[in-house]
């Protein structure tokens, strides 16, 4: 349930992974999961689009962007390969056809706010998920502990456990 790994210590997860049952997310909350899904999918009909991701958290949060909104820029990097992400612009900076921007709001206790535009040129479709309490993440733990019973060796995510 966190993000931030290094490359080796990634490879040590997958490492792992080849021997035991390993689950493995960035973010344990069940409604990010259907948002990353939910991203992609809609990133696909609409292959043209302008996409932004928003990301807002409490003014304590050290990184930026989240773990969590890279988590949907490679979730819609699925259906546009060719994307960049574009963190925090500013000044000068023409909107690029592959570019998705992601932008970074840290204020008051807000848990974690994340939406994804994608706007069309002739419509909008804004997807949106709010974390009220921390409370969420350790339900999806819970939800993830009883997928995982009985499954054999391998990596196992969100994703896998929505089927």
């Amino acid at each position: 349930g966190t993000t931030g790994h290094t490359d080796r210590e990634k490879e040590q997860v997958a490492q792992a992974a080849r021997e035991i049952p390993v689950f493995f997310s960035g973010n344990m909350s069940l409604g990010i999961a259907l948002l990353c899904r939910l991203a992609k999918e809609a990133a696909g009909y609409f292959p043209d689009a302008d996409i932004e991701i928003v990301e807002i958290h409490h003014n304590r949060k050290v990184d930026a962007p989240s773990g969590t909104a890279l988590m949907l820029f490679d979730a819609v990097r699925q259906v546009r390969p060719q994307a960049a992400a574009n963190c925090g612009r500013s000044g000068e900076c023409r909107r690029t056809k592959d570019e998705i921007g992601i932008s970074s709001l840290r204020m008051g206790t807000v848990v974690g706010v994340h939406e994804v535009h994608i706007h069309t040129g002739s419509q909008i479709l804004t997807l949106r998920h709010e974390a009220v309490t921390r409370d969420m993440l350790a339900e999806g733990a819970v939800e993830a502990a009883r997928f995982m019973e009985g499954k054999g060796p391998g990596l196992y995510d969100m994703q896998s456990m929505l089927g």
